[in-house]
């Protein structure tokens, strides 16, 4: 499994965050979490790229204990999206995405042709978007930058925390057009935090809800939409009174 979590149990300042969750990603598939504020959303996907370490068990990647990798190595096999995107404003579009590559000492030729494979894979035309600063692109624009970026060095696994949260609704839609299409043509294991479920169902072959420190649920959007437990129901009501609002 490139990304398997077991029996992980992690703390803040002594609270219980996540206890006992035990969960493993496909590959070349995507899974969301969905979940209240404080549920562990985001600690799951910081430590899968040991920004955080488990106070017990164990998460491993391509079968390997986080322990035991080194973290600039397991960061650089591990793309990240997160919802401000984190553009460097004193880089440009091309600069920005060449960066890792850039880290790994990749030749300046093979960094170049890689940017203009990746804009054009986000659906920016290199020669409009490579030399623009970040202050100069839309939220969706930076959005597309940021995917490119974090897909830029070719890693098999793609961390997305809130990717597309910050956008207006309609920019919002695109973006998970685009999110889907790409995905047909680049088959990255993806685990995808969001707070709507709309989105996760959406974009995730399975989606995942965290409640009471672990996964109260795991399955298909259709599975999940049947649950009939208590911490699972607000999501999907709350999902199903949107869609009668759409379609009365």
């Amino acid at each position: 499994m490139p990304v398997e979590y077991r029996s992980v149990r992690f703390s803040y300042a002594g609270r219980p965050v996540l206890d006992g969750v035990s969960l493993a990603l496909e590959g070349g598939s995507v899974l969301a979490l969905v979940g209240r504020s404080g549920t562990g959303k985001t600690t799951l996907l910081k430590l899968a790229n040991r920004l955080l370490l488990p106070d017990d068990g164990s998460v491993l990647v391509e079968g390997r204990d986080t322990r035991e990798w080194d973290p600039i190595s397991l960061r650089r096999r591990i793309g990240y999206v997160i919802q401000d995107v984190g553009l460097l404003p004193h880089l440009t579009v091309e600069q920005n995405v060449g960066l890792v590559p850039q880290l790994e000492r990749w030749a300046a030729p093979r960094i170049r042709a890689r940017v203009a494979q990746l804009l054009d894979l986000v659906g920016l035309e290199p020669a409009a978007f490579a030399t623009r600063w970040p202050r100069e692109l839309s939220g969706g624009q930076r959005q597309r930058v940021g995917v490119a970026r974090a897909l830029a060095a070719d890693p098999p696994i793609l961390l997305m925390d809130e990717p597309f949260g910050a956008l207006d609704a309609i920019t919002r839609a695109e973006m998970h057009r685009e999110f889907r299409r790409i995905q047909r043509e680049v088959r990255k294991t993806v685990l995808i935090v969001t707070h709507d479920i709309a989105e996760a169902f959406a974009l995730a072959e399975r989606v995942g809800v965290l409640g009471d420190g672990g996964l109260v649920a795991v399955g298909t959007p259709q599975e999940v939409a049947r649950s009939t437990d208590a911490r699972v129901r607000p999501f999907v009501d709350a999902f199903s009174e949107a869609t009668r609002a759409v379609n009365p």
